[in-house]
C-alpha cells in the first residue's frame, strides 16, 4: 500500500473514531468542592387596564454559594447559600416599591431586616449528576426565619407574609428555581449536534429541547429552547401566562459546572387583583436571567 493511501485511510480513521466521539455531560463533583455564581436578572411587568399600561421593573442582582458536601453514587449533596441580594422592584404608576441590599443591614428597616436574615444560610439539596434535583431541605425554615426577622406579630399580617415568602423561598419554590439552572444535561451519551429533552414543573413548567451546539477543548456550549407555562397564586394576586425561553449554555467539561449562563424569556396571559374581584387583566412579562461563575 502507497504511502498517500495509509495517509487517508489512517486520517479516515481519525476522523471516524473522534470526530464521531461520544461524551458523556454529566457532573463529576468531588466533596468539598466550592463554586460562587454571580446573578443578575431584570425581568419587566406589563399590565394593561382600562387602556392604560402599568409596568413593574424587578432587577435582582446576587451571590449563589454552592458546596458540595457528599458524593454518593450518581447523586450530590450540596449546600446552597445566599452570599448577598440586592432587590429593587419599580413600579410606572408607584415608584420605588423596595429597594434592599441584604449584606447591608438597617436594623429599622423591615424588608431590610426580612432579606438579611436570608444570608448565609444553607438550604440542603440532593442533585443527580444530571442536574435533576430529588430534594431540598431547610427552604421552609429559611422562610420562617424571615418572617421571625419582620417583627410582625398580628396573625393575619404574619400568615402574609409567610405565604407570600414561601411561593418564592420555600422548600418547593426553591427547588423549581434551582433546576432551572442546573437541570441541563441528557441521560445518554451525545455527539455535537444532537439533541435531548426534559422538563420540570412549579410555579414555572418548561418544556426543554437541548442541543449540543460546540465541544470547545474543556467547555461545552449548550443551547436551549423552552415552551413555558407560569402561574403564580398569592394571596393579593395571581397570574396565568404562556410563552418562551431561550438559553446559551456554558459549561466545565471536567465538573460539568456552569461557568455561564443566560436565559431570555417572554410570556404572555393574564393576572387578577383580589381588590378587583377577579378581573382578568392582560399581562405581559419579559425576562433576562444571567449567571457566571466567580473565579
Amino acid at each position: 500500500m502507497g504511502a498517500k493511501k495509509l495517509f487517508f485511510l489512517v486520517l479516515f480513521f481519525w476522523i471516524f473514531v473522534f470526530g464521531n466521539a461520544q461524551d458523556k455531560l454529566q457532573y463529576n463533583l468531588k466533596e468539598g468542592d466550592v463554586f460562587r455564581l454571580k446573578q443578575v436578572a431584570r425581568q419587566d411587568i406589563t399590565q394593561e387596564l382600562d387602556g392604560a399600561s402599568h409596568e413593574i421593573t424587578n432587577d435582582i442582582k446576587g451571590i449563589l454559594e454552592f458546596k458540595v458536601t457528599a458524593k454518593l453514587e450518581d447523586t450530590y449533596a450540596i449546600d446552597i447559600v445566599i452570599k448577598d441580594l440586592l432587590m429593587k422592584m419599580t413600579s410606572s404608576m408607584q415608584g420605588v416599591l423596595l429597594d434592599v441590599q441584604a449584606s447591608q443591614l438597617d436594623p429599622e428597616n423591615v424588608q431590610s431586616r426580612i432579606f438579611h436574615s436570608l444570608l448565609n444560610n444553607p438550604v440542603h439539596i440532593v442533585m443527580r449528576n444530571n442536574g435533576d434535583i430529588l430534594e431540598v431541605k431547610g427552604g421552609d425554615s429559611l422562610v420562617a426565619g424571615m418572617v421571625r426577622a419582620s417583627g410582625l406579630k398580628e396573625a393575619f399580617a404574619v400568615n402574609m407574609l409567610s405565604s407570600s415568602l414561601k411561593n418564592e423561598f420555600g422548600s418547593e419554590a426553591l427547588s423549581d428555581s434551582y433546576k432551572q439552572m442546573t437541570f441541563i444535561y441528557p441521560e445518554k451519551e451525545v455527539i455535537v449536534g444532537d439533541q435531548w429533552e426534559n422538563n420540570y414543573s412549579g410555579e414555572l413548567n418548561a418544556e426543554n429541547l437541548w442541543h449540543l451546539d460546540s465541544l470547545d477543548g474543556d467547555k461545552a456550549i449548550i443551547s436551549g429552547k423552552a415552551k413555558v407555562k407560569m402561574k403564580i397564586d398569592e394571596p393579593a394576586t395571581s397570574m396565568v401566562l404562556d410563552g418562551t425561553q431561550n438559553t446559551l449554555i456554558t459549561t466545565d467539561l471536567k465538573s460539568g459546572f456552569i461557568l455561564n449562563m443566560k436565559v431570555e424569556g417572554f410570556s404572555e396571559g393574564y393576572s387578577t387583583l383580589a381588590q378587583m374581584d377577579g378581573q382578568k387583566i392582560p399581562t405581559t412579562i419579559s425576562s433576562l436571567v444571567t449567571y457566571e461563575l466567580i473565579q
